[in-house]
């Protein structure tokens, strides 16, 4: 796959697709800048889960060995009532439809880091900046930086993320692909006066759900409320403090540690507030420009699945371009390949997302009794999905 002339490529985003794209175009020969609107990957953050296909493309990146090494381990998911009275504690798999032993479990900035580390004094990274203005030639795309740097580039891969500015620059508004679930969630870190360590636990409330979650003994962990809203909360998108009081008023109780999850998202200095959503597109490319990750399929987090289809995502398109010639052949490809494997992997979150956050009082009892089941909960539909894809032997 050597080239007199390598293919120069811009990548916006340094998350997980990006720089999984970025190690594979380099690997292949690709002249590859990364563009990333933070300071730096960022470290930390809640644990994602790496499975089935996706940990074959971590197998051949040759990163399994660091990643079992921040592998978390989580051990249980426990359900309580509204009173905080426990209904099961499962073992997290059961779920998740994970395969125990087999699967990955690591902090988002852990597996950033872990995929980053192998380009960084490879591939230019462009921190503290990001794409202004995008002209697509023909033959070249010439880009205008927030900078005020102007370069040209053969290809531009958008992996920046559900909120894409690359997809909005070439293929219009968010709202044309953006899908809409029915959930609004926050999420912040608070102090763990719980005595928790590797588990999560579930409040729920017809069309409502508290977590608590701990990846390892720590002071600190991770909580979560989130609850339908029949449409999305638009007034409170640019404004925290109206975030703040929408999701204090859903949950008004004081029965389990509602209050002090409440008090704690007040006041936390990291407080994320979104809608669960996916991204729908009938192409995931235009010319030299083409999407990777969440910017073309985001699955949402109900799905478990993000960061799992981005890997394969990513090793996929990057094989397809070092293998053709033409580019709009490769993306072509690319879609071909990959595309009954997202949809199904999107489809996950329907059921995933109902049994976490079940929305009426029937569908709660009836999840609770599930929970008294073992065979109601073998997770086959999520293996299946998981592992749906037979990757590609590309050389290099």
């Amino acid at each position: 796959m050597t080239r007199s002339t390598p293919r120069t490529v811009l990548i916006s985003g340094a998350s997980i697709a990006g720089p999984a794209l970025a190690y594979w175009l380099d690997r292949y020969g690709f002249e590859v800048t990364v563009v990333e609107k933070a300071p730096a990957v960022r470290g930390g953050g809640y644990a994602i889960d790496i499975r089935g296909t996706a940990r074959e493309v971590v197998d051949r990146m040759g990163l399994l060995p660091r990643l079992r090494e921040a592998h978390v381990d989580s051990q249980r998911l426990s359900f309580v009532d509204t009173e905080g009275a426990l209904i099961a504690a499962i073992r997290p798999e059961a779920v998740t439809g994970g395969a125990e032993g087999k699967d990955l479990e690591v902090r988002r900035g852990d597996l950033a880091d872990a995929l980053q580390t192998p380009v960084r004094d490879r591939v230019e990274f462009l921190f503290n900046d990001s794409i202004a203005t995008l002209d697509d030639r023909g033959d070249r795309v010439d880009i205008t930086f927030v900078s005020g740097t102007h370069r040209s580039f053969d290809l531009v891969i958008g992996a920046d993320g559900l909120h894409s500015h690359t997809r909005g620059l070439v293929f219009g508004p968010e709202e044309k692909y953006h899908r809409y679930l029915g959930h609004t969630f926050a999420g912040f870190t608070l102090a763990n006066d719980f005595g928790l360590e590797r588990e999560g636990v579930i409040w729920n409330a017809p069309g409502r759900a508290a977590v608590l979650y701990a990846h390892e003994p720590s002071d600190r962990m991770h909580g979560f409320l989130t609850f339908t809203q029949e449409v999305p909360p638009y007034d409170a998108f640019r404004n925290p403090e109206a975030q703040r009081e929408l999701v204090a008023s859903r949950f008004p109780e004081r029965s389990w540690h509602l209050p002090r999850l409440v008090a704690a998202m007040r006041e936390a200095d990291d407080l994320f507030f979104d809608v669960v959503s996916q991204i729908h597109m009938p192409a995931w490319s235009s010319g030299r420009v083409a999407l990777a990750g969440d910017a073309a399929h985001a699955t949402s987090f109900l799905s478990g699945q993000g960061s799992s289809v981005s890997l394969v995502g990513a090793y996929v398109l990057a094989g397809e371009l070092a293998t053709r010639a033409d580019h709009t052949e490769a993306f072509t490809a690319y879609e071909r390949i990959t595309r009954d494997f997202v949809e199904a992997n999107q489809a996950l979150a329907t059921t995933g997302g109902t049994f976490i956050t079940p929305t009426t009082r029937e569908m709660l009892d009836a999840r609770n009794a599930a929970l008294q089941d073992a065979a109601a909960l073998n997770g086959e539909e999520g293996r299946a999905a998981h592992t749906g894809l037979v990757l590609p032997d590309y050389a290099g």
